[in-house]
């Protein structure tokens, strides 16, 4: 099977949809089946040989963070170029109410198209308001995927029709397998941290406001924190003992994601809100990191409901303290987290999330042509509608 798969977000720039993409690709090439991406990078830009640039992105403000895409006449020719040449089976759209490659593609595609839909945001005025102009394109998909139930739900009330859900998957084993990384551990315990430091959703300023009280209690604890960030501005304000508690690791490599995940005693995520999954948090319960999170529905439902991890009030630093401190007195505790949470991951295993999509695109494939380039309406005629 030949699959062409649309990434709306600029491929060099880390992303949970890129990286779901990214992987996807990797699990289809080693079944066998033939991929290519079209994806948001410059021309000069080092890619993957299954990636097709599609120009450079530009950053719009979207669901509290910045959205990297491209969308135009120029795109909308790359688009087409691309599937006239792809010979594909199965087109695989991601979020395809998006002001980007993927729209373009829906709009100018036929056949066999499956959609997957990331994002949560229910309360989204822009997405109802653009319906009509979303209807054309998706009244072409054969299937439509949901990474998770908030995923879903955004679908249903602003779109209409429904999904079936396939989580984001995680290559489990290499997370499992990887090595510590001795000299990044506390004396008094390690904690991480994994996101953009200057995105507010993601909730450092509330884990850092946390850890003054953990560093009072636990001289010597270190906390490790990988992303993309002023690292200065981020600890500006903080007390010269908590700061010194803080190490930086700027943008790590997977495999080091992967080894920090592994070395600490727990992983942090703080998260304010805008999140339809965290595959960060499927990531460190696969490493066999016990995890604290916020109490948002998407962080709960990867938690199985806090059976497998720990949630507190989100946004409450008192509270996050609290429950750091707690866990990082309770060897046993984490213990019987990181087992627990070591079956549960198996769900979000690659090997079976693989099959639940090949699935999908058999299915769709069957009860439609090979897919091809919708000529009845150029892409302008559809804005004006």
């Amino acid at each position: 099977m030949k699959v062409g798969i649309v990434c709306p977000y600029s491929w060099d720039v880390p992303g949970g949809v890129q990286f779901h993409v990214r992987d996807l690709a990797e699990v289809l090439q080693a079944r066998g089946h033939g991929v290519s991406v079209l994806a948001p990078a410059d021309d000069d830009t080092p890619l993957p040989a299954y990636v097709v640039p599609a120009g450079r992105a530009v950053p719009v403000p979207y669901n509290g963070s910045v959205a990297r895409v491209n969308f135009g006449p120029l795109s909308a020719a790359r688009v087409r170029r691309w599937l006239r040449e792809g010979g594909f089976d199965v087109l695989h759209i991601h979020e395809p109410t998006s002001p980007s490659l993927s729209l373009l593609a829906c709009w100018a595609a036929t056949g066999a198209i499956v959609a997957t839909f990331h994002t949560s945001n229910l309360k989204s005025r822009a997405m109802s308001a653009a319906y009509p102009i979303l209807e054309p394109a998706l009244e072409k998909i054969g299937a439509r995927v949901a990474v998770s139930e908030d995923a879903r739900r955004t679908l249903v009330e602003h779109v209409g029709g429904d999904a079936v859900l396939i989580p984001n998957g995680v290559f489990v084993d290499r997370f499992a397998a990887a090595e510590p990384r001795e000299e990044w551990r506390g004396s008094s315990g390690t904690l991480g941290f994994i996101g953009r430091l200057d995105e507010e959703r993601k909730g450092l300023p509330t884990l850092l406001a946390a850890l003054a009280d953990v560093v009072a209690a636990r001289p010597g604890v270190r906390l490790l924190v990988a992303g993309r960030g002023d690292e200065e501005e981020a600890v500006e304000d903080l007390e010269p003992e908590v700061r010194a508690a803080v190490t930086f690791l700027g943008v790590v490599s997977e495999v080091d994601k992967a080894r920090l995940l592994r070395t600490v005693d727990a992983y942090v995520a703080p998260n304010l809100g805008g999140e339809s999954f965290g595959i960060v948090l499927v990531e460190a319960m696969a490493a066999g990191a016990p995890v604290v999170a916020s109490d948002l529905d998407a962080f709960g439902r990867v938690l199985d409901g806090g059976r497998v991890g720990v949630t507190f009030p989100t946004g409450d630093t008192a509270a996050l303290a609290a429950a750091l401190l707690q866990l990082l007195d309770d060897a046993p505790r984490r213990a019987a987290l990181s087992t627990a949470a070591a079956a549960w991951v198996r769900r979000y295993d690659w090997a079976t999330v693989g099959d639940e999509l090949l699935a999908v695109y058999e299915t769709v494939a069957a009860g439609a042509g090979r897919v091809g380039e919708d000529s009845a309406r150029p892409w302008r005629d559809r804005l004006r509608r």
